[in-house]
């Protein structure tokens, strides 16, 4: 229940959301039989596609509700996910202790071909159904036309424990029956299931040659660089993500734990992590289960967690159900993880299986399969006390350290299931185990206590590509080469089995006078034993292993990084553009690259609204949006740090009459997925504006007023642009266009203030800073002329994009989107109006950065542009 209120007979019961579609209609062709054995319509029908600017309308209505407090008109509320409406309305009724009765009807649709029965079933899943307070409906009406969201009053909630759906044109109810009946518990249902005898042979490592196998293994796709991917997905947005998967000044993509913070204020927040080792499955379905819990837990280790206790899981598990021996797995698997979890004192209280993961075809003659092995995919989550302590795998270059290996393996460096034995096309014989969770346990509380003793430099888990892989990591991310010896760690089973067994662990980089602190903890928590000194970083940029006299692996850190990322660099040179793709490539040559870093003319610790703010006084600036906008919280909150009271305000809002901008001195248009963020959107919100006479007077008569300001940044940026006509000054504004690369970018990326009279970056020329980007259309162009020429004046640029040595450039990444000139933002002759692509409000505090120069205090120097929007109030 939303408010904890009773939900009476007569309750209006409401879909809200997105409309219904042939969606998740398949049913068994996608959720118990084998992909492929069924009819392809069927197949089709169960695909689910998915919107997220109509999920983000639903939830900005519910937030709006929420946010009412007592006056809540949400009585209950229930998503609507598998089996669609027919799910989630007996639950949501039944949960209130009734029944209901409902009008098929009047749930909007695309399609008007849609049977009752597909009314009833279809999973569109972008909608909520809710138990509505009668005497608010007026309110609630009210919020969903604010956020232009459908929904519709679809019946009631009854006094007999009944489902009744009617629909016009049948004869008899759809739907009309008992709901204890639909509702009561199924029979229990007996599975047979024999297990299959799971072997391999054991991996031969003579003659390994471990140049070959350190190359191989660093191009597998499970160990390689993701880039490809991380860097199409929006990782700045809310402005409340301190540790992404990109780590450093050079931004590589090994962080091994995500953490979000719990406010826009807060250095608190929330840690997740991901354990998953299907391979070993082949061979053990139990050992399986066990590391990717295991895993989960050594990634989630480099956050500052209050206790292992605190730790919660969610557990997806996929198997193919009708596979000989998966069944049988599958318990060995679930029993494993229970009883590793009741020893650990940590609970799954959540989860959803996948049990058909098998495709069956037809090719020549003969039936061809693959399925997946018993897998589970562990997501660890957990409550962080301080996010600016999350440890990192960088690499520090300080010569006087050392790197210590913590090996839960105890030295059996099993290569069972190993990305070694993969790439030799070899399955092995033994898995590695969790053989010991107490000492797993030690580890998690070990670590903790290391970090919050400040004796830890970095810190990266071992887990997919062994040993070498874990420090060529680290080494990546520090740009610099590393000495490994395994002169303690050979043991019986060579080097080649202690540089690429997989069995748990981490390594940590420590001060080599701090070493004594630092056996003391490990000794204290049973480790001690367990805990090898393994090398230390070079001087220069070679990787290096040897194992005491002998050399194993002299290789360019350099090359070995080319390795890495070329799996990413080729997906990316078929998906985007490959000129691109190349340049970032070749990027990697340069072994000077300094890295992002922060030239400030100006100093940030300096308020200069301090004085207008002690006064008392918050003027009040609208943080305007458009339908699917999802970056107005952090843009409010960044001008509510910098002084003023932030006032949220939609499109509807102005053109209903319900709001005005006349008692308004600034105006913001925030960025995000405006219009599902589809090419051009910038451009649909412009025009919402233009060919409307009453907006285009509200706001030309705002913008004609001498005494106000306005920001566009992203797609508001793109909208201010593109309503230039209406912006004194704004007629040499240049137009948005795609991105260079054909991709969204999203990146942390060097920018510098020129001299401008734009009010937002006074004070602030000549400083080079990092700022997070975010963003499909981004290249700026010249309007008339189509499209060639100098896009815009020097004299209107207020940001340009720099590489590392502090260059304005046209090279990708470090312009991400191939803007001439290297043109990021743009100002008015006054100054008074500014747009921008870059986020400078998800990046007004040094926590936001995933990484920041040494010395930023509290508030990162961005703060200073709205800070300067308050002062220029005055």
């Amino acid at each position: 229940k939303a408010s904890g209120q009773a939900v009476p007979p007569g309750t209006p019961v409401v879909v809200l959301g997105g409309p219904a579609l042939r969606i998740g209609l398949g049913g068994g062709a996608a959720s118990s039989q084998a992909g492929g054995s069924g009819d392809a319509e069927l197949d089709f029908a169960s695909v689910q596609r998915g919107d997220p600017e109509m999920q983000r309308r639903a939830q900005e209505v519910i937030d709006a509700c929420w946010a009412l407090g007592r006056d809540n008109p949400i009585l209950s509320v229930h998503d609507v996910g598998a089996g669609g409406l027919s799910n989630a309305l007996p639950e949501l009724v039944a949960e209130a202790g009734w029944g209901g009765h409902f009008d098929l009807d009047r749930i909007p649709r695309l399609d008007p071909s849609l049977s009752p029965a597909e009314l009833w079933c279809n999973e569109a899943q972008e909608r909520y159904v809710l138990a509505l307070d009668a005497s608010a409906r007026d309110r609630f009406e009210a919020l969903c036309a604010r956020e232009r969201c459908p929904f519709a009053v679809m019946g009631e909630v009854t006094a007999e424990r009944r489902i009744r759906a009617t629909a016009s044109g049948s004869e008899a109810p759809p739907v009309d029956m008992d709901l204890d009946l639909l509702l009561g518990k199924a029979p229990g249902k007996t599975i047979r299931a024999s297990r299959v005898a799971q072997s391999g042979a054991p991996l031969d490592l003579s003659g390994l040659d471990i140049a070959q196998a350190a190359r191989r293994v660093l191009q597998f796709p499970a160990v390689a660089d993701k880039g490809f991917l991380i860097t199409i997905g929006d990782r700045t947005v809310t402005g409340q993500v301190a540790r992404d998967p990109m780590v450093g000044p050079w931004q590589v993509p090994v962080a091994d734990v995500g953490v979000t913070l719990s406010g826009p204020h807060e250095i608190r927040g929330e840690a997740v992590s991901v354990g998953e080792r299907p391979p070993l499955a082949l061979l053990s379905a139990g050992a399986s289960a066990r590391m990717a819990v295991a895993e989960a837990l050594t990634n989630m280790a480099a956050a500052p967690v209050p206790s292992l206790d605190q730790v919660r899981f969610s557990g997806n598990w996929m198997a193919a159900s009708d596979k000989a021996g998966d069944d049988a797995g599958l318990y060995d698997a679930v029993s494993a993880v229970s009883h590793l979890c009741t020893e650990l004192g940590i609970a799954i209280p959540v989860g959803k299986d996948s049990l058909s993961m098998r495709a069956v075809w037809a090719e020549d003659g003969e039936e061809r399969e693959v399925a997946s092995p018993v897998s589970l995919i562990a997501t660890a989550f957990a409550p962080v006390t301080d996010a600016t302590a999350v440890l990192t795998p960088q690499l520090q270059r300080d010569p006087d350290t050392e790197l210590l290996l913590i090996d839960l393996g105890g030295g059996r460096n099993r290569l069972g299931g190993s990305v070694l034995a993969q790439v030799y096309q070899h399955l092995g014989a033994e898995p590695p185990d969790l053989d010991s969770p107490h000492q797993l346990a030690s580890l998690f509380a070990a670590v903790q206590e290391l970090r919050a003793s400040g004796l830890l430099l970095a810190y990266h888990d071992r887990s997919d590509g062994g040993l070498l892989a874990t420090v060529a990591e680290m080494a990546f991310a520090g740009h610099r080469g590393l000495e490994l010896d395994l002169a303690q760690l050979d043991g019986i089973r060579g080097a080649g089995a202690a540089l690429f067994s997989e069995e748990l662990g981490a390594v940590v980089q420590i001060r080599r006078d701090q070493r004594g602190p630092v056996r003391d903890v490990l000794n204290r928590w049973g480790l001690g034993t367990l805990a090898h000194g393994i090398g230390r970083p070079r001087t220069d940029d070679r990787m290096r292993v040897v194992a005491g006299d002998r050399l194993l692996l002299d290789e360019d850190r350099v090359g070995l990084h080319r390795h890495w990322s070329e799996v990413s660099y080729r997906i990316r040179g078929h998906r985007d553009d490959p000129e691109c793709a190349r340049e970032e490539y070749e990027a990697l040559l340069d072994r000077e690259d300094p890295g992002l870093g922060g030239e400030l003319t100006f100093d940030p610790g300096k308020d200069v609204a301090a004085p207008f703010v002690a006064t008392g006084a918050l003027p009040s600036v609208a943080i305007l949006r458009e339908q699917g906008v999802n970056g107005h919280v952090e843009m409010a909150a960044a001008f509510h740090r910098a002084g003023f009271e932030a006032r949220d305000m939609t499109m509807a809002d102005l053109e209903s009459g319900r709001a005005s901008l006349q008692s308004f001195r600034g105006l913001v248009a925030p960025g995000g997925f405006s219009y599902g963020d589809v090419l051009g959107a910038g451009g649909g919100w412009a025009k919402t504006i233009l060919e409307s006479s009453l907006l285009r007077s509200h706001l030309g008569a705002f913008f004609e007023r001498g005494d106000t300001f306005a920001l566009g940044v992203c797609n508001g940026c793109q909208m201010l642009t593109q309503v230039a006509e209406l912006i004194p000054g704004a007629e040499d504004w240049p137009r948005f266009g795609a991105n260079r690369s054909e991709q969204f970018e999203s990146r942390l990326v060097m920018v510098e203030v020129p001299d401008s009279p734009s009010l937002f970056t006074a004070g602030m020329a000549g400083s080079r800073l990092p700022i997070p980007v975010a963003h499909g259309e981004g290249r700026p162009y010249a309007e008339k002329g189509g499209g060639s020429g100098d896009p815009c004046p020097e004299a209107r640029v207020a940001l340009r994009y720099v590489d590392h040595y502090g260059s304005v450039t046209d090279r990708y990444p470090f312009n991400p989107n191939g803007a001439p000139g290297g043109i990021a933002g743009v100002t008015t002759p006054d100054g008074r109006f500014t747009a921008l692509m870059p986020h400078p409000e998800r990046a007004i505090r040094t926590v936001q950065l995933s990484w920041h120069p040494q010395g930023w205090g509290q508030d990162a120097p961005w703060i200073r542009l709205f800070r300067n929007a308050r002062a220029w109030l005055e």
